[in-house]
Protein backbone atom coordinates (compact mmCIF):
# COMPACT_ATOMS: atom_id res chain seq x y z
CA UNK A 1 0.00 0.00 0.00
CA UNK A 2 1.45 3.56 -0.87
CA UNK A 3 0.60 6.86 1.12
CA UNK A 4 -0.37 9.52 -1.91
CA UNK A 5 -1.08 12.95 -1.05
CA UNK A 6 -2.61 13.98 -5.13
CA UNK A 7 -2.84 17.82 -5.20
CA UNK A 8 -4.94 19.84 -7.66
CA UNK A 9 -4.93 23.83 -8.02
CA UNK A 10 -8.38 23.69 -8.49
CA UNK A 11 -11.32 24.07 -6.88
CA UNK A 12 -12.83 20.86 -6.38
CA UNK A 13 -16.20 21.72 -5.77
CA UNK A 14 -16.45 23.12 -9.07
CA UNK A 15 -16.60 20.98 -11.91
CA UNK A 16 -14.03 21.24 -14.25
CA UNK A 17 -11.60 18.43 -16.31
CA UNK A 18 -8.79 18.37 -14.41
CA UNK A 19 -10.43 18.32 -11.06
CA UNK A 20 -12.83 15.20 -12.61
CA UNK A 21 -9.84 13.53 -13.30
CA UNK A 22 -8.07 14.05 -10.21
CA UNK A 23 -10.94 12.68 -8.20
CA UNK A 24 -11.71 10.08 -10.25
CA UNK A 25 -8.18 8.70 -10.06
CA UNK A 26 -8.29 9.13 -5.94
CA UNK A 27 -11.12 6.85 -6.01
CA UNK A 28 -9.92 4.09 -8.28
CA UNK A 29 -6.75 4.22 -6.61
CA UNK A 30 -8.38 3.44 -2.98
CA UNK A 31 -9.97 0.98 -4.51
CA UNK A 32 -7.39 -1.16 -5.12
CA UNK A 33 -6.10 -0.63 -1.57
CA UNK A 34 -3.95 2.78 -1.78
CA UNK A 35 -4.28 5.48 0.89
CA UNK A 36 -4.98 8.63 -1.29
CA UNK A 37 -5.68 12.23 -0.15
CA UNK A 38 -6.61 14.93 -2.42
CA UNK A 39 -5.72 18.18 -1.48
CA UNK A 40 -6.65 21.64 -2.82
CA UNK A 41 -9.02 24.20 -2.66
CA UNK A 42 -12.81 23.71 -1.76
CA UNK A 43 -15.52 26.67 -1.86
CA UNK A 44 -17.88 24.57 0.34
CA UNK A 45 -17.81 21.38 2.05
CA UNK A 46 -15.30 18.78 0.34
CA UNK A 47 -16.87 16.64 -2.29
CA UNK A 48 -15.05 13.09 -0.63
CA UNK A 49 -13.94 12.11 2.61
CA UNK A 50 -10.86 12.25 1.44
CA UNK A 51 -10.30 14.98 0.23
CA UNK A 52 -8.12 17.93 2.33
CA UNK A 53 -9.80 21.30 1.72
CA UNK A 54 -7.17 24.06 1.54
CA UNK A 55 -9.43 27.03 1.27
CA UNK A 56 -11.41 29.29 -0.89
CA UNK A 57 -10.69 29.49 -4.29
CA UNK A 58 -10.41 32.92 -6.44
CA UNK A 59 -11.74 33.14 -9.84
CA UNK A 60 -8.52 33.96 -12.27
CA UNK A 61 -7.91 34.50 -16.00
CA UNK A 62 -6.45 32.19 -17.14
CA UNK A 63 -6.08 31.49 -21.34
CA UNK A 64 -9.66 32.86 -21.95
CA UNK A 65 -10.98 30.70 -19.17
CA UNK A 66 -11.58 31.77 -15.51
CA UNK A 67 -9.99 29.39 -13.42
CA UNK A 68 -10.91 28.59 -9.43
CA UNK A 69 -7.66 29.32 -8.15
CA UNK A 70 -5.92 29.38 -4.67
CA UNK A 71 -2.96 31.40 -5.50
CA UNK A 72 -2.94 33.07 -2.06
CA UNK A 73 -0.11 32.65 0.73
CA UNK A 74 -3.09 31.24 3.45
CA UNK A 75 -3.40 28.45 0.85
CA UNK A 76 0.25 28.10 0.38
CA UNK A 77 0.71 28.13 4.41
CA UNK A 78 -2.29 25.03 4.26
CA UNK A 79 -0.76 23.41 1.83
CA UNK A 80 2.75 22.76 3.32
CA UNK A 81 1.32 21.97 6.57
CA UNK A 82 -1.12 19.17 5.25
CA UNK A 83 1.65 18.05 2.85
CA UNK A 84 4.08 18.21 6.29
CA UNK A 85 1.52 16.29 8.69
CA UNK A 86 0.48 13.63 5.95
CA UNK A 87 4.45 12.86 5.23
CA UNK A 88 2.86 10.83 2.19
CA UNK A 89 5.52 8.42 0.43
CA UNK A 90 5.09 10.32 -2.91
CA UNK A 91 3.02 13.79 -4.32
CA UNK A 92 1.30 13.50 -7.29
CA UNK A 93 0.96 17.23 -8.69
CA UNK A 94 -1.56 18.18 -11.50
CA UNK A 95 -0.70 21.13 -13.24
CA UNK A 96 2.40 21.83 -11.08
CA UNK A 97 3.59 25.07 -12.57
CA UNK A 98 0.08 26.69 -11.43
CA UNK A 99 0.76 29.43 -9.01
CA UNK A 100 -1.14 27.85 -5.53
CA UNK A 101 -1.23 24.54 -3.91
CA UNK A 102 0.33 22.86 -6.95
CA UNK A 103 2.98 25.04 -7.37
CA UNK A 104 3.55 24.98 -3.75
CA UNK A 105 3.95 21.42 -3.26
CA UNK A 106 6.77 21.43 -5.82
CA UNK A 107 8.91 24.28 -4.35
CA UNK A 108 8.83 22.04 -1.05
CA UNK A 109 9.13 18.79 -2.31
CA UNK A 110 8.26 16.67 1.01
CA UNK A 111 8.09 13.47 -0.82
CA UNK A 112 9.39 12.20 -4.50
CA UNK A 113 7.23 14.30 -6.93
CA UNK A 114 5.04 12.52 -10.06
CA UNK A 115 3.63 15.68 -11.96
CA UNK A 116 0.73 15.65 -14.88
CA UNK A 117 0.62 18.38 -17.30
CA UNK A 118 -3.04 18.78 -18.63
CA UNK A 119 -2.71 22.14 -20.40
CA UNK A 120 -2.18 22.25 -24.34
CA UNK A 121 -2.57 25.64 -26.46
CA UNK A 122 -0.74 28.19 -24.51
CA UNK A 123 -0.40 28.81 -20.94
CA UNK A 124 -0.42 31.61 -19.10
CA UNK A 125 1.51 30.41 -15.93
CA UNK A 126 4.43 29.18 -17.92
CA UNK A 127 4.85 32.52 -19.49
CA UNK A 128 4.52 34.29 -16.16
CA UNK A 129 7.10 31.90 -14.44
CA UNK A 130 9.63 31.48 -17.32
CA UNK A 131 12.75 31.98 -16.40
CA UNK A 132 12.27 29.95 -13.10
CA UNK A 133 10.45 27.11 -14.57
CA UNK A 134 13.78 25.12 -15.41
CA UNK A 135 14.97 25.16 -11.59
CA UNK A 136 11.42 24.64 -10.48
CA UNK A 137 10.59 21.73 -12.77
CA UNK A 138 13.97 20.08 -11.43
CA UNK A 139 11.78 18.87 -8.80
CA UNK A 140 10.13 16.65 -10.57
CA UNK A 141 11.27 12.65 -10.15
CA UNK A 142 8.73 11.87 -13.30
CA UNK A 143 6.41 14.17 -15.65
CA UNK A 144 3.85 13.08 -17.38
CA UNK A 145 1.61 14.95 -20.22
CA UNK A 146 -2.16 13.54 -20.90
CA UNK A 147 -1.71 13.67 -24.74
CA UNK A 148 0.65 14.96 -27.02
CA UNK A 149 -0.93 18.35 -27.23
CA UNK A 150 0.22 18.45 -23.57
CA UNK A 151 3.96 17.68 -24.23
CA UNK A 152 4.35 20.15 -26.72
CA UNK A 153 3.30 22.97 -24.74
CA UNK A 154 5.36 21.87 -21.47
CA UNK A 155 8.83 21.16 -23.33
CA UNK A 156 8.06 24.44 -25.55
CA UNK A 157 8.72 25.73 -22.07
CA UNK A 158 10.92 22.92 -19.90
CA UNK A 159 12.74 20.77 -22.14
CA UNK A 160 13.23 17.46 -20.52
CA UNK A 161 11.33 13.85 -21.15
CA UNK A 162 7.84 13.35 -20.92
CA UNK A 163 5.55 10.46 -20.48
CA UNK A 164 2.11 10.55 -22.28
CA UNK A 165 -0.76 8.70 -20.08
CA UNK A 166 -4.39 9.11 -20.98
CA UNK A 167 -7.31 10.95 -19.23
CA UNK A 168 -9.62 7.95 -17.75
CA UNK A 169 -13.23 7.62 -17.42
CA UNK A 170 -14.78 5.54 -14.28
CA UNK A 171 -16.69 3.14 -17.13
CA UNK A 172 -18.59 1.29 -13.97
CA UNK A 173 -20.78 5.23 -13.94
CA UNK A 174 -21.90 4.26 -17.46
CA UNK A 175 -23.17 0.66 -16.40
CA UNK A 176 -26.62 -0.41 -15.92
CA UNK A 177 -29.75 -0.39 -18.54
CA UNK A 178 -30.32 1.92 -21.40
CA UNK A 179 -32.53 4.24 -21.11
CA UNK A 180 -34.73 5.18 -23.57
CA UNK A 181 -33.32 7.89 -26.27
CA UNK A 182 -35.20 11.20 -27.09
CA UNK A 183 -35.06 13.40 -29.80
CA UNK A 184 -32.28 15.60 -28.10
CA UNK A 185 -28.46 17.00 -28.59
CA UNK A 186 -26.72 17.30 -24.95
CA UNK A 187 -23.88 19.96 -24.57
CA UNK A 188 -21.71 20.21 -21.51
CA UNK A 189 -18.84 22.50 -20.91
CA UNK A 190 -18.29 25.68 -19.68
CA UNK A 191 -20.13 28.85 -21.33
CA UNK A 192 -16.84 30.23 -22.51
CA UNK A 193 -15.52 31.20 -26.23
CA UNK A 194 -13.15 28.12 -26.64
CA UNK A 195 -16.25 25.92 -26.13
CA UNK A 196 -17.90 26.71 -29.46
CA UNK A 197 -21.44 26.59 -27.36
CA UNK A 198 -22.87 29.83 -29.70
CA UNK A 199 -21.47 27.93 -32.72
CA UNK A 200 -24.10 25.00 -31.77
CA UNK A 201 -26.90 27.04 -30.53
CA UNK A 202 -26.55 28.76 -33.86
CA UNK A 203 -26.60 25.41 -35.98
CA UNK A 204 -29.87 24.46 -34.43
CA UNK A 205 -32.10 26.53 -36.80
CA UNK A 206 -30.56 24.28 -39.31
CA UNK A 207 -32.19 21.56 -38.07
CA UNK A 208 -35.68 20.10 -37.83
CA UNK A 209 -38.14 21.91 -35.26
CA UNK A 210 -38.85 18.74 -33.32
CA UNK A 211 -35.19 18.63 -31.97
CA UNK A 212 -34.42 20.06 -28.71
CA UNK A 213 -30.86 21.16 -27.34
CA UNK A 214 -29.62 19.77 -23.65
CA UNK A 215 -27.07 22.90 -22.51
CA UNK A 216 -25.30 21.98 -19.23
CA UNK A 217 -23.08 23.75 -17.07
CA UNK A 218 -22.91 27.97 -16.98
CA UNK A 219 -19.99 30.99 -17.50
CA UNK A 220 -19.18 34.15 -18.39
CA UNK A 221 -21.35 33.70 -21.52
CA UNK A 222 -24.39 32.51 -20.24
CA UNK A 223 -26.03 35.83 -19.90
CA UNK A 224 -25.45 37.01 -23.46
CA UNK A 225 -25.96 33.78 -25.10
CA UNK A 226 -29.48 33.42 -23.73
CA UNK A 227 -30.38 37.09 -24.27
CA UNK A 228 -29.61 35.80 -28.41
CA UNK A 229 -31.14 32.38 -28.40
CA UNK A 230 -33.49 32.01 -25.16
CA UNK A 231 -36.42 32.84 -27.28
CA UNK A 232 -35.84 29.60 -28.78
CA UNK A 233 -38.63 26.92 -26.66
CA UNK A 234 -35.99 24.07 -28.05
CA UNK A 235 -33.09 25.16 -25.96
CA UNK A 236 -33.37 23.91 -22.32
CA UNK A 237 -30.69 25.63 -20.10
CA UNK A 238 -29.78 23.20 -17.67
CA UNK A 239 -27.18 25.39 -15.13
CA UNK A 240 -24.71 23.36 -13.46
CA UNK A 241 -25.47 19.74 -12.76
CA UNK A 242 -24.47 16.72 -11.06
CA UNK A 243 -22.22 13.73 -12.18
CA UNK A 244 -25.40 11.14 -11.81
CA UNK A 245 -27.31 13.61 -14.08
CA UNK A 246 -24.83 14.09 -16.36
CA UNK A 247 -24.49 10.16 -17.44
CA UNK A 248 -28.35 10.13 -17.41
CA UNK A 249 -28.43 13.11 -20.04
CA UNK A 250 -25.95 11.41 -21.69
CA UNK A 251 -27.89 8.25 -21.48
CA UNK A 252 -31.45 9.67 -22.89
CA UNK A 253 -29.41 12.35 -25.61
CA UNK A 254 -29.61 11.26 -29.36
CA UNK A 255 -26.43 12.87 -30.25
CA UNK A 256 -23.49 14.17 -27.71
CA UNK A 257 -21.98 17.88 -29.73
CA UNK A 258 -18.54 18.88 -28.70
CA UNK A 259 -18.53 22.45 -31.04
CA UNK A 260 -15.01 23.45 -29.19
CA UNK A 261 -12.67 25.98 -31.27
CA UNK A 262 -9.65 25.30 -28.99
CA UNK A 263 -7.64 24.93 -26.81
CA UNK A 264 -8.37 21.31 -25.81
CA UNK A 265 -5.53 19.12 -24.50
CA UNK A 266 -7.81 15.64 -24.57
CA UNK A 267 -11.44 14.68 -25.22
CA UNK A 268 -12.25 13.24 -22.13
CA UNK A 269 -15.93 14.29 -22.46
CA UNK A 270 -16.10 12.63 -25.69
CA UNK A 271 -14.89 8.79 -24.26
CA UNK A 272 -17.63 9.57 -21.47
CA UNK A 273 -20.31 9.78 -24.42
CA UNK A 274 -19.05 6.88 -26.00
CA UNK A 275 -18.98 4.77 -22.96
CA UNK A 276 -22.49 6.38 -22.61
CA UNK A 277 -23.82 4.65 -25.73
CA UNK A 278 -24.26 7.94 -27.93
CA UNK A 279 -23.05 8.94 -30.93
CA UNK A 280 -20.56 11.94 -31.05
CA UNK A 281 -20.12 14.82 -33.05
CA UNK A 282 -17.31 17.28 -32.60
CA UNK A 283 -14.80 19.56 -33.87
CA UNK A 284 -12.04 18.43 -35.46
CA UNK A 285 -9.36 20.02 -33.26
CA UNK A 286 -6.15 18.24 -31.92
CA UNK A 287 -7.63 17.53 -28.88
CA UNK A 288 -10.50 15.71 -29.89
CA UNK A 289 -8.51 13.73 -32.59
CA UNK A 290 -6.59 12.22 -29.37
CA UNK A 291 -9.40 10.67 -28.72
CA UNK A 292 -11.61 10.28 -31.64
CA UNK A 293 -11.47 9.19 -35.51
CA UNK A 294 -13.87 11.11 -38.07
CA UNK A 295 -16.34 8.14 -39.60
CA UNK A 296 -15.33 5.66 -37.24
CA UNK A 297 -16.34 6.39 -33.40
CA UNK A 298 -17.45 9.74 -33.96
CA UNK A 299 -18.21 12.42 -36.82
CA UNK A 300 -15.88 15.22 -37.26
CA UNK A 301 -16.40 18.70 -38.80
CA UNK A 302 -14.40 21.99 -39.01
CA UNK A 303 -14.64 24.10 -36.10
CA UNK A 304 -16.66 27.13 -36.27
CA UNK A 305 -18.79 25.73 -39.20
CA UNK A 306 -22.57 25.91 -38.07
CA UNK A 307 -23.87 24.53 -41.30
CA UNK A 308 -21.55 21.57 -41.16
CA UNK A 309 -22.49 20.97 -37.24
CA UNK A 310 -25.94 20.80 -38.02
CA UNK A 311 -25.50 18.49 -41.26
CA UNK A 312 -23.40 15.93 -39.14
CA UNK A 313 -26.07 15.95 -36.37
CA UNK A 314 -28.61 15.63 -39.01
CA UNK A 315 -27.21 12.84 -40.17
CA UNK A 316 -26.58 11.04 -36.90
CA UNK A 317 -29.92 11.76 -36.50
CA UNK A 318 -31.62 10.24 -39.45
CA UNK A 319 -29.18 7.23 -40.52
CA UNK A 320 -29.51 4.64 -37.74
CA UNK A 321 -27.15 2.34 -39.25
CA UNK A 322 -24.40 5.21 -39.10
CA UNK A 323 -25.58 6.07 -35.65
CA UNK A 324 -24.93 2.25 -34.94
CA UNK A 325 -21.97 1.81 -36.28
CA UNK A 326 -20.38 4.95 -34.22
CA UNK A 327 -21.75 3.41 -30.57
CA UNK A 328 -20.47 0.11 -31.40
CA UNK A 329 -17.22 1.80 -32.38
CA UNK A 330 -16.97 4.50 -29.86
CA UNK A 331 -17.70 1.78 -26.96
CA UNK A 332 -14.86 -0.21 -27.86
CA UNK A 333 -12.65 2.86 -27.58
CA UNK A 334 -14.10 3.77 -24.56
CA UNK A 335 -12.49 0.41 -22.82
CA UNK A 336 -8.93 1.82 -23.87
CA UNK A 337 -9.80 4.41 -21.55
CA UNK A 338 -10.73 2.83 -18.06
CA UNK A 339 -9.37 4.81 -14.63
CA UNK A 340 -8.98 1.48 -13.41
CA UNK A 341 -5.96 0.51 -15.86
CA UNK A 342 -4.58 4.97 -15.59
CA UNK A 343 -4.80 4.22 -12.09
CA UNK A 344 -2.51 1.01 -12.23
CA UNK A 345 0.12 2.97 -14.52
CA UNK A 346 0.33 5.70 -12.43
CA UNK A 347 1.02 3.52 -9.24
CA UNK A 348 3.55 2.05 -11.77
CA UNK A 349 5.11 4.98 -11.79
CA UNK A 350 4.89 5.81 -8.00
CA UNK A 351 6.88 3.15 -7.55
CA UNK A 352 9.46 4.01 -9.50
CA UNK A 353 9.72 7.24 -8.22
CA UNK A 354 10.59 5.73 -5.23
CA UNK A 355 13.46 3.27 -5.86
CA UNK A 356 14.40 6.46 -7.14
CA UNK A 357 14.96 7.81 -4.30
CA UNK A 358 16.24 5.05 -2.82
CA UNK A 359 19.28 4.91 -5.30
CA UNK A 360 20.02 8.58 -5.04
CA UNK A 361 18.21 10.84 -2.01
CA UNK A 362 16.54 13.83 -3.29
CA UNK A 363 18.61 16.61 -2.27
CA UNK A 364 16.45 20.01 -1.72
CA UNK A 365 16.94 23.52 -0.97
CA UNK A 366 14.71 24.81 1.33
CA UNK A 367 13.01 28.35 0.40
CA UNK A 368 14.84 30.90 2.59
CA UNK A 369 11.65 32.06 4.22
CA UNK A 370 11.16 28.29 5.56
CA UNK A 371 14.08 27.37 6.65
CA UNK A 372 14.31 28.17 10.49
CA UNK A 373 11.39 25.34 10.36
CA UNK A 374 13.25 22.71 8.69
CA UNK A 375 14.02 21.04 12.00
CA UNK A 376 9.76 20.63 11.99
CA UNK A 377 9.59 18.22 8.41
CA UNK A 378 8.00 14.78 9.66
CA UNK A 379 9.59 13.63 5.68
CA UNK A 380 12.35 14.73 4.06
CA UNK A 381 15.08 12.26 2.43
CA UNK A 382 17.88 14.59 2.48
CA UNK A 383 18.44 18.83 2.84
CA UNK A 384 20.73 21.05 1.26
CA UNK A 385 22.65 23.14 4.08
CA UNK A 386 24.15 26.04 2.65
Amino acid sequence: MLRVGMVCPYSLTIPGGVQQQVLGLARAMRAQGHEVRVLGPCDGPPPESFVTPLGNSLPTAVNGSVAPLAPDVPAALRTIRALNDEAFDVLHVHEPLVPGPSLSAVLMKLAPIVATFHSAGDSAAYRVFNRQLTRIASRIDIRVAVSKDAVELAQRYVAGEYEVLFNGIELSAYSGAELPRENAVFFVGRHEPRKGLGVLLGALEHLPGDVSLWVASDGPETAELRSRFGGDKRVEWLGRISEAEKVDRLKRARVFCAPSLRGESFGVVLLEAMAAGTPVVASDIDGYTNVATHDVDALLVEPGDGKALAAAIARVMVDPRLAARLVAAGTARSMDYSMDTLAAHYVGLYERALRMEEADPTVVEVPRMLRPLKHRFVRRPRIRRD
